[in-house]
């Protein structure tokens, strides 16, 4: 039995490997033992090598966090395995639904662990909201809206040109985590009707969408999301997670139940005083949760996934499952057809449980 922190190797210094690192350094049951980094970056103390081969000859690490580009999970995702390590990816899990199959059925074959980097599902928020529909506490779950609003400025693009192509809109980029978490709180999505608009900056991609999910147990969904539009409902601007943003009073995600509606961040569950009906008061109260970094439970997390002491709460699986509503809904949208999804149901998803 592991008792002593787990070491970590960072593949990826940009924005958010350096979050990674620096939660790290606030997980007692991990430490930094080396970074994988070509730009040949320095960090105090730690080892940094060019390329993940390199630093498996000279670094003997328990896990590794992926937070290179998309385009490189498969690979590195899979060398991990191949070495016999835990492997965090950051989302997406990758670039394709077909990509993110790859790893999902390496990592079951294998038996080698794979955590998907959705780090909202490790806020207390969330994981509070989980427990209060699970627990009955707004009946059957009929029906959720989720909103995903903001204005990125133009240097954002013009900063990475990458941003500005075919496939890098706000629906890969951001909406993929809005979709983990309404799967998380309503179940998994079966089919998918979607609208799209083209960047009004002159972008190839789109810089606004608006998706129906429709949900196994009979549940909708509605979902929009801009980046392109001033508004205070994301979960970037009504959390509290990333200090970066600035927080807003409101909320970005309503769940609506046979016997009450929940509100989130905000966690105010409503409810009629009496008979369930229009005709009588509707009052709200506050759930109570705690607070914490989820990038630093995650970590946390990571380390007792490592150890055998817990199952990944994002598998490559589920990974997988998000990927295909994302690609659903560019499908969707393209086709201008309802978008079933059924692909990999028989065989991959079997393949990984």
């Amino acid at each position: 039995m592991m008792t002593n922190p787990v070491k970590l190797a960072v593949v990826g210094a940009g924005l958010v490997g350096r979050r990674h690192i620096a939660a790290i350094t606030h997980a007692p049951d991990a430490v930094l033992a080396a970074v994988v980094e070509p730009s040949g970056a320095r960090f105090d103390d730690v080892p940094v090598f060019p390329d993940l081969p390199t630093m498996f000859e000279a670094q003997q690490v328990d896990g590794v966090i992926l937070s290179t580009p998309t385009n490189l999970h498969v690979d590195g995702a899979l060398q991990c395995i191949a070495q016999g390590i835990s492997v965090l990816i950051e989302k997406p899990l990758a670039a394709t639904a077909a990509q993110a199959a790859e790893i999902a059925i390496a990592s079951a074959a294998s038996g080698i662990p794979v955590l998907v980097g959705h780090h909202r599902r490790h806020n207390p928020i969330i994981q509070k909201a989980v427990a209060l529909i699970q627990s009955g506490g707004i009946g059957e779950v009929r029906v959720a809206h989720s909103t995903c609003w903001f204005y990125k400025p133009d240097d954002y693009f013009d900063n990475a040109p990458w941003r500005k192509q075919h496939g890098a809109g706000p629906i890969s980029v951001n909406l993929v985590h809005d979709i983990d978490l309404i799967r998380y709180l309503c179940g998994e999505v079966v089919s998918v009707q979607a609208q799209t608009a083209p960047s009004r900056r002159g972008f190839e991609n789109e810089d606004l969408a608006a998706a129906v999910l429709r949900f196994g147990n009979g549940a909708i969904c509605t979902l929009s999301v801009s980046d392109s539009v001033v508004a205070p409902w994301s979960w970037e601007m009504t959390s509290g997670e990333y200090p970066i943003y600035p927080v807003t009073d409101q909320s970005c995600y309503l769940i609506g139940g046979s016997e009450g509606s929940l509100s989130i961040p905000d966690m105010r569950l409503w409810r009629h005083d009496g008979d369930r009906s229009w005709w009588n008061a509707i009052s709200a109260t506050i759930a109570p949760r705690n607070s914490a970094d989820p990038l630093i439970n995650q970590i946390t997390h990571f380390a007792q996934v490592i150890r055998g002491n817990a199952a990944p709460l994002v598998t490559a699986q589920e990974g997988l499952r998000t990927m295909q509503v994302v690609e659903a809904i560019q499908t969707a949208a393209q086709s201008q057809k309802l978008v079933q999804i059924t692909a990999y149901s028989d065989d991959v998803l079997a393949a990984v449980g």
